[in-house]
């Protein structure tokens, strides 16, 4: 049994009145990351989900599983919906985002890269308990430009990922456009946009700083 049940939080640490949903990924959207895994650049996004269980907030001591191998962070900009999004629905991203945070799309890496020699899915890999920490999320309103948000992760005081939404293969409203042609985003689902280059393995007691835009600051430890 999970030991606390996640909700939404504002960057006030104040609940938010959506509920709490599927959390859809998009693999391989930087091509530095391509890169750096020598994976191949998708004709399509490539798109996961983890469910609900998987969200944790990203404001208290974090647990890393055990005995399962290389546990990796992937920093992601992550998207709140706050409004039906399904196929045809236009996509003005002021009447579908909610606002804006960063969440890690814990990967173990060992396991992954077996499921892919095997040609099966990756949940037992990115869908765990707890495998999708998430900061409290900032208004969109609050961003003069969404497509163009500096992102960074630091480990222990080392600089590990450094992103930009502008370097994106896909842009958020070509995101929301495949994802919704295949199935329909609901109030209180999270979008994650894709991590970029600089994945790599998380240990017990370290300690994780993000920020987002250089004004908005985040931090966590794994135990």
């Amino acid at each position: 049994m999970l030991d606390s049940l996640y909700e939404h939080q504002t960057i006030d640490n104040k609940p938010l009145a959506l509920p709490v949903g599927k959390v859809v990924c998009i693999g391989r959207n930087y091509l530095d990351h391509i890169r750096e895994l020598g994976n191949d650049v998708p004709e399509q996004a490539l798109l996961f989900i983890k469910p609900s269980t998987s969200l944790v907030a990203l404001d208290k001591p974090l647990q890393l599983p055990i005995d399962l191998g290389a546990c990796h962070n992937e920093l992601e900009v992550a998207l709140l919906i706050k409004s039906p999004i399904t196929k045809g629905t236009p996509i003005v991203l002021s009447e579908l985002i909610w606002g804006v945070g960063l969440g890690l799309d814990l990967t173990l890496r060992d396991l992954q890269s077996l499921l892919k020699a095997q040609g099966h899915p990756w949940e037992r890999a990115k869908a765990f308990d707890h495998a999708c920490p998430v900061t409290p999320f900032i208004p969109l309103a609050e961003f003069e430009n969404v497509h163009n948000l500096d992102f960074t992760l630091s480990v222990n005081d080392q600089l590990r990922q450094l992103g930009c939404t502008a370097n994106m293969m896909r842009s958020i409203e070509s995101l929301l456009t495949e994802i919704t042609a295949c199935f329909t985003l609901l109030p209180g689902d999270i979008v994650l946009t894709g991590t970029p280059a600089g994945v790599g393995v998380l240990n017990s007691g370290d300690k994780l700083a993000l920020t987002l835009t250089n004004r908005y600051k985040f931090g966590c430890e794994f135990i």
